[in-house]
């Protein structure tokens, strides 16, 4: 019997998706375990015994300081009980090792913050950020997709358009640098946008881009395309009675999340 690869879902500080993402691994093909940080910063669990990462979404440390920003400067600093090394050690090895990174809502904030997006040159250096609803409101609604299938994302292989629920007050995208969205644009980095569903077209109207993000942009990737990160949630939509209209349109019975975790889990080898 083949040994599936291993996913770790980090939780801890007041991520609360853990368990929905731990399932979309499941389902995709990974023996998935849910870690809390405090697990890695004691050095029970060490990320070097795992094949695909996943940071999830939630209110990590109730949002008080800006998104994540607590979360990436524990990530980004912290020392590992009895090792010595800073856990930003062992994420830039999993990195190295070429494993993939997703990053959902919370996560992608973290990963943006953290430098790991959009990575440009392979500079782990902030060059956006992402901030307030341009409503000034916390936003829970499903939004329509279109995906970027020139991306070099492997999560999205496969993937055109795609309907999926976002719930965030902070998920606006925002690049401060016009070169440095003009070099994510020409490297097809923008790989999700928010669209209209009658057009099928990227959009900048509320409320179908919940957020007002520059470029429409709902989800990015660094130029290996390993590291994604988006405010949208995947694991949320994981089987048709997730969606809203399940009991009024005809929905395949898998949702449209589990493709993002089925594309890692055949990007790490598995079959």
């Amino acid at each position: 019997m083949r040994v599936r690869p291993k996913a770790v879902v980090i939780t801890g500080n007041g991520t609360n998706c853990e368990r929905e993402a731990a399932e979309a691994c499941r389902l995709g093909g990974f023996d998935p375990r849910i870690v809390h940080i405090s697990d890695l910063l004691s050095g029970e669990v060490v990320l070097d015994d795992f094949h695909f990462l996943n940071l999830t979404g939630g209110f990590l440390d109730g949002d008080d300081l800006g998104a994540a920003m607590v979360q990436a400067n524990r990530l980004r600093y912290a020392r590992v009980e009895g090792s010595g090394e800073r856990l930003s050690e062992q994420l830039s090895r999993f990195i190295d090792q070429g494993k993939p990174i997703l990053g959902v809502c919370n996560g992608f904030q973290l990963m943006v913050k953290m430098g790991l997006l959009p990575c440009l040159d392979g500079e782990q250096r902030q060059v956006a950020t992402l901030t307030f609803n341009d409503s000034g409101r916390f936003e829970d609604r499903w939004v329509h997709l279109i995906a970027d299938a020139s991306s070099p994302c492997i999560f999205t292989r496969g993937a055109e358009s795609l309907t999926l629920p976002v719930r965030h007050g902070e998920g606006k995208f925002v690049v401060s640098d016009p070169e440095v969205l003009d070099r994510m644009e020409s490297g097809r980095l923008l790989t999700l946008r928010y669209a209209d569903a009658g057009s099928g077209r990227a959009t900048m109207d509320y409320p179908m881009n919940p957020n007002g993000s520059m470029a429409a942009a709902a989800g990015i990737c660094s130029p290996s395309g390993l590291l994604f990160g988006l405010m949208p949630h995947p694991e949320a939509y994981l089987h048709r009675v997730n969606h809203p209209r399940w009991t009024r349109e005809e929905l395949p019975e898998e949702g449209a999340g589990i493709a993002f975790f089925r594309n890692a889990f055949e990007y790490v080898g598995g079959s």
